[in-house]
């Protein structure tokens, strides 16, 4: 059975680097067997409804400026999977969650940044998935856990996003190594509550972590929340696992989080 993911996909410019990170991202893509499918959750899609995509094949979004021109020339033209969107359909209608269709959206930079990396010949079949800053934290777990049985089905769940994303904060002119203690201490204590699985503690982050308005302004909870997905996707294990964790901009982390274990 696949694991479920958090990965965050840091700066667009990703896509085109060659760093401790990217070659980590091009290492993961080989770490688990072939998926039949991914679901990916994206911090770049935000939506007051569930939305879950039902395409033939994705478009991709350029949703960035400023970047090389070399960036806008990518394309990830993965193809989706109706039979896997109508399992996603079922998960939700066997819950009550409000969910809708949607048959026109691409792959915005948060799902193929990451996606490019690990999986490049954009062979393998995708299915994008919303995330909303109006849900409890609770409320988003539970939209994760109606989706565990996927995995039992080699679907491999994705939910992108940046533990530490502070856009006020970084500083992109600068990539020296410095990170921020303020970081540190963040992530630091976000580690512990996730490795024993503190869900409670983690759903008032806001309230109890360090640096907590910091690491997570009110304005980038997007990008926190799909940690929430992905951990949901893994309620029947409740084990995690932290792959790799650096940090860009003296800020900017770079989180990829295994939950549930590899069988």
């Amino acid at each position: 059975m696949l694991p479920s993911l958090f990965v965050a996909h840091g700066a667009p410019i990703l896509a085109i680097e060659d760093n401790d990170y990217t070659q980590f991202l091009e290492q993961i893509g080989r770490k688990y067997p072939k998926a039949k499918a991914i679901v990916v959750f994206s911090a770049h899609w935000e939506s007051r409804t569930q939305k879950v995509s039902k395409v033939d094949e994705f478009e991709t979004i350029y949703d960035f400026g400023g970047f090389p021109e070399e960036l806008y020339r990518i394309k990830y033209p993965a193809r989706g999977d109706h039979s896997i969107t109508k399992e996603i359909e079922k998960c939700f209608l066997s819950r009550n969650i409000p969910y809708e269709l949607d048959t026109k959206r691409g792959l915005d930079h948060g799902a193929w940044v990451i996606l490019k990396l690990m999986y490049p010949n954009a062979d393998i079949p995708v299915i994008s998935m919303s995330v909303d800053t109006n849900l409890t934290p609770m409320e988003q777990y539970e939209i994760g856990k109606s989706l565990l049985d996927l995995r039992k089905q080699d679907v491999l769940i994705v939910a992108s996003g940046g533990l530490v994303h502070n856009l006020g904060a970084v500083r992109m002119g600068s990539d020296d190594g410095t990170i921020d203690q303020w970081a540190c201490e963040f992530d630091t204590w976000l580690e512990h509550q996730i490795t024993t699985w503190e869900v409670e503690t983690l759903f008032n982050y806001h309230s109890l972590a360090p640096n907590a308005e910091l690491a997570v302004p009110p304005y980038g909870r997007e990008h926190f929340i799909p940690l929430f997905y992905a951990m949901g996707a893994a309620d029947d294990e409740q084990s995690a696992t932290l792959l790799h964790r650096s940090y860009r901009y003296g800020n900017l982390s770079h989180s990829v989080w295994q939950f549930g274990d590899k069988k």
